[in-house]
């Protein structure tokens, strides 16, 4: 057998989960921890090792792939995403991922922080926020955040109605929250640098990354994203084009062919099997695995939902 499953891997964060990861895995995922980093080879920010995942035999994946790259990896250079499972039992704060130029310039990083959402579950009414409804200007961010003002901020931000199956891109540099009542998969550039606009509500000190926050908020996208923009940011069994220079997230179902090349596979529906020249194994809904490129062409069978996700060629 080639494709692993994988346990929970639930490092310390600053806000709620509401037990969605416990129930959707069905297996003894810590029901207080929102977030789920799945075949992560990405620390937390200032905290290394934390958010390193674990193989079943105890080695870390980041380990195993450095003594064995073309095994996990074939011929790419590194594994290029960060997946997670995220249940947010409370807003998330707004807050801005940086762009890779400006993680190059000022910390050190050829990735920024593109992310990208594919909605599990959702409550009714269910909600995240994406971008300025306007322009603002940098006068008026410093000013949010120098004071707090949260009502400020979120006045200015689109606040979109999210369901079960929409997939989001969220770009870098563009100000984001995620409500409260979702469960989702998510998959990133692998990096853990966030800029929070919001922290003191949330029992922060600061959220500027060791930069301070004249600096900070300079990656912040303070333009208007209109209806029309915001729209070309959805899709539904897989993301829109516009993500395909950072990663893919496509949905599978029962009878879909998985095609060579190191990748997640979130399993979020049903039961069935995934097969291949090497591998043959029963899968579930709430099962995570990931799959190295030594595996090769594989088969998802059964009454069965699955998400692939994978870093850009």
């Amino acid at each position: 057998m080639t494709v692993v499953p994988l346990p929970a891997n639930q490092p310390e964060t600053f806000y709620r989960g509401a037990g969605r990861i416990a129930s959707f895995r069905g297996d003894p995922a810590l029901p207080d921890r929102p977030e789920d980093w799945v075949a992560s080879v990405t620390s937390r920010f200032g905290l290394a090792p934390s958010g390193l995942s674990a193989l079943p035999d105890g080695r870390l994946l980041a380990a195993a792939i450095e003594a064995d790259p073309g095994y996990w990896l074939g011929p790419r250079s590194d594994a290029g995403i960060l997946v997670k499972l995220l249940d947010a039992g409370q807003r998330l704060p707004l807050h801005v991922h940086p762009d890779r130029r400006f993680a190059t310039a000022h910390l050190s990083s050829p990735y920024g922080k593109t992310e990208a959402w594919v909605i599990v579950s959702a409550r009714p009414d269910a909600y995240v926020y994406l971008g300025f409804s306007r322009d603002v200007s940098s006068e008026e961010l410093t000013g949010w955040v120098s004071g707090q003002d949260s009502a400020g901020m979120l006045a200015a931000a689109n606040r979109i109605p999210v369901a079960a199956g929409d997939a989001i891109l969220c770009p870098a540099g563009m100000p984001h929250a995620i409500g409260d009542g979702i469960l989702l998969v998510e998959i990133q550039e692998p990096t853990d640098f966030s800029v929070l606009l919001e922290y003191e509500s949330f029992g922060l000190a600061d959220g500027h990354l060791g930069l301070g926050y004249e600096l900070a908020l300079e990656c912040v996208d303070r333009g208007a994203w209109s209806p029309a923009r915001l729209s070309s940011l959805r899709g539904t069994d897989r993301l829109p084009s516009m993500a395909d220079q950072f990663f893919t997230a496509v949905r599978h179902r029962g009878g879909s062919l998985l095609e060579q090349g190191y990748s997640v596979l979130v399993i979020v529906s049903g039961e069935g099997s995934l097969t291949g020249s090497r591998d043959d194994l029963p899968v579930r809904r709430g099962e995570t695995l990931v799959i190295p490129y030594a595996a090769g062409p594989l088969r998802l069978n059964g009454d069965v939902e699955a998400i692939r996700l994978a870093a850009a060629p």
